[in-house]
């Protein structure tokens, strides 16, 4: 049952939330370009592309760009002379990841360091060539049939001008020659094998990146006896920054979607990162969903006398200011219930974060007594703390004040309910804030973080979302 005094408080604090609202997506994962390289780094690794480089059959190579030209022959003759001919050592240097002119692509840059030697039966000596080439692709967001946005990598080859060949010793007149013309038979024949042979290893380590981004948006968030799953949605790319559109549902305990969040509207407002590595952007009321299914709220009933004496002694000493007879009516067994009459409302500024909560309150002479002597309606806020440990993100409440107390029902005649403001706001301290920090100690897994290679995490607050960035070192 929603009592005036509740819709009237509701009413105002929509108010205040429109204010500046916008079309943010529920989550938003930003990546910076650094962070996708080091990922497609180590991707890279996983597969062996130097493994990859090392066994490039440069010989085959040759012999089909020998087949078919009009110095077909000419050519044969050349790799007559050649007993062998394969790479001795490779070698990858550190990827470059830029944006495109169009904002909305990525270009890949893949340098090769690449030696290879070969052997004639003339000379006994090594003939070595130090190859550079350098492979590029492009990543895009590529639409499939479903209509369901992915990341795609596209036109793997090799970058224009990018090819480099010299020998790496100068020998004797005939076998630099020979080099020569080794060489100028692999200038057209290395880009081809790039693209035959490295580009299909960058594009499986390409999958497996974005396979394992999309598992880190997976991993369901537990929330005491619920739990809060992300939908990836799409990917955006904007300048030099890929964002992960995801949406957010609440399970229950038995499994089913109790809230769902999702994206409205094509045009939609994405973070800055700032010049750090990632950004995991909560949208407010996500943020509140999340407070309230740690909370999970339910009835708190006290028997004050025996938890608290002290307080139930300053209760009795208000209530004896108002009503004589009804203090000498609270008996040792006397009875405080606390209830949490709707969801709390998250009230975000730049850098502190406040939540208001509306509270019934009853008060009974004895645990026999299924009516309250009084009923009151608790208009409460606390200041919200946010701090991370391991990985978790823990909420805590610093404090919380009985802003304003309204008189619902009252077995004691109407009484002005400021005159209880004092021992209100002690037995909300003293029973409530303990209880709820309980709840919300649990705090909220951030297994992400860990997972993109960062130890630590700092947070931030914007008028209209939580903010999760690598800590700075």
């Amino acid at each position: 049952m929603a009592y005036p005094w509740t819709l009237t408080f509701l009413c105002g604090l929509l108010a205040a939330k429109l204010v500046g609202a916008t079309l943010s997506p529920p989550v938003v994962l930003s990546l910076s370009t650094e962070v996708i390289k080091q990922m497609l780094t180590q991707k890279l690794k996983n597969h062996d592309v130097t493994d990859t480089l090392r066994k490039l059959p440069l010989l085959s190579a040759l012999e089909k760009e020998s087949s078919g030209g009009i110095s077909g022959n000419l050519v044969k003759s050349i790799l007559k002379q050649i007993l062998w001919l394969k790479v001795t050592s490779a070698s990858i240097h550190p990827l470059q990841v830029q944006p495109l002119a169009d904002s909305q692509q990525l270009m890949i840059k893949a340098p090769l360091d690449i030696v290879a030697g070969f052997n004639t039966p003339l000379f006994k000596t090594m003939v070595e060539l130090h190859m550079e080439v350098e492979a590029q692709a492009i990543i895009h967001v590529e639409t499939s049939e479903k209509d369901h946005a992915h990341l795609a990598l596209s036109e793997c080859s090799n970058t224009s001008g990018g090819l480099r060949i010299s020998l790496v010793h100068k020998l004797s007149f005939l076998l630099n020659c020979l080099a020569e013309k080794v060489i100028s038979l692999l200038t057209p024949a290395l880009p081809k094998l790039v693209k035959s042979e490295l580009c299909p290893v960058l594009k499986a380590a390409f999958e497996n990146m974005r396979g394992e981004l999309l598992n880190l948006t997976k991993v369901p968030m537990s929330l005491n006896s619920e739990h809060l799953k992300l939908d990836y949605i799409s990917p955006v790319i904007d300048h030099s920054v890929v964002h992960l559109i995801l949406g957010a549902r609440l399970f229950n305990s038995e499994g089913k979607v109790t809230k769902l969040f999702s994206v409205a509207g094509d045009s939609l407002n994405l973070p800055t990162l700032n010049q750090t590595p990632f950004m995991l952007t909560v949208r407010r009321d996500v943020v509140v969903t999340i407070i309230a299914a740690l909370l999970h709220s339910g009835k708190l009933t006290v028997q004050l006398d025996y938890v608290l004496p002290e307080v139930a002694r300053q209760l009795r000493s208000s209530i004896k200011g108002i009503d004589e007879t009804a203090a000498e009516k609270l008996g040792p067994t006397q009875i405080v219930k606390i209830l949490s009459q709707t969801a709390p409302v998250l009230i975000l500024d730049q850098g502190s974060a406040k939540v208001a909560q509306l509270i019934v309150l009853e008060i009974f002479a004895n645990d026999k007594d299924s009516r309250p002597l009084f009923t009151l309606g608790i208009e409460a806020s606390s200041d919200l703390q946010f701090y991370t440990e391991n990985n978790l993100l823990v909420l805590s409440f610093n404090e919380i004040r009985a802003d304003r107390i309204h008189l619902m029902n009252s077995d004691i005649g109407v009484f002005k309910p400021k005159l209880l403001n004092n021992i209100t706001t002690e037995i909300l301290t003293s029973i409530l804030l303990p209880n709820e920090n309980g709840k919300l100690r649990s705090g909220i897994p951030v297994s992400m973080v860990k997972d993109l290679g960062f130890k630590s995490v700092s947070l931030s607050l914007t008028k209209e979302a939580l903010v999760v960035t690598p800590a700075s070192s």
